[in-house]
């Protein structure tokens, strides 16, 4: 499973504001209403009964957010870098300003958990998450999650 696979330029937000994490998941369900086509409160709802269970924010400033949608034929991703941190209830109680999103089909199985894997993984790296924090550009957090994979 290749981040490339997961995102491209159109699903990258170098810029996102949000003050909450409520807000965050909200925006998100923006972004990503289109390109799964369910509507803004059903993703909302769906990555926030996924917290429910658990944060997703993984520690070190990152959060993995994802939920399962019926009628998915792919994985999507959405990549978000905030303009300010926010609280998260993340697992270390730092708050979160890198986001990968996953939006995964309902029967998705096992390549929902190597997707979540990958992510981990990359993310995980703090080298990584340093270069990601010092750019603003669209271009360069691809290049930097894509060559970051691939090491």
């Amino acid at each position: 499973m290749d981040i490339s696979n997961l995102i491209n330029m159109d699903t990258i937000f170098p810029k996102l504001k949000a003050s909450s994490k409520k807000q965050l998941l909200q925006e998100l369900g923006n972004i990503a209403k289109n390109r799964i086509g369910r509507p803004v409160f059903e993703i909302a709802n769906v990555l926030m009964e996924r917290e429910r269970l658990g944060s997703t924010g993984v520690g070190h400033g990152v959060a993995i957010p994802h939920g399962r949608f019926a009628e998915l034929d792919q994985i999507c991703g959405i990549f978000a870098k905030l303009d300010k941190p926010i609280n998260y209830d993340a697992l270390d109680d730092q708050p979160v300003d890198l986001v990968f999103l996953l939006l995964v089909p309902e029967e998705a199985g096992a390549d929902h958990l190597k997707a979540l894997a990958k992510i981990s993984r990359v993310l995980r790296n703090q080298s990584v998450c340093e270069k990601l924090r010092g750019t603003d550009s669209g271009d360069a957090i691809y290049a930097i999650l894509n060559s970051a994979q691939a090491a």
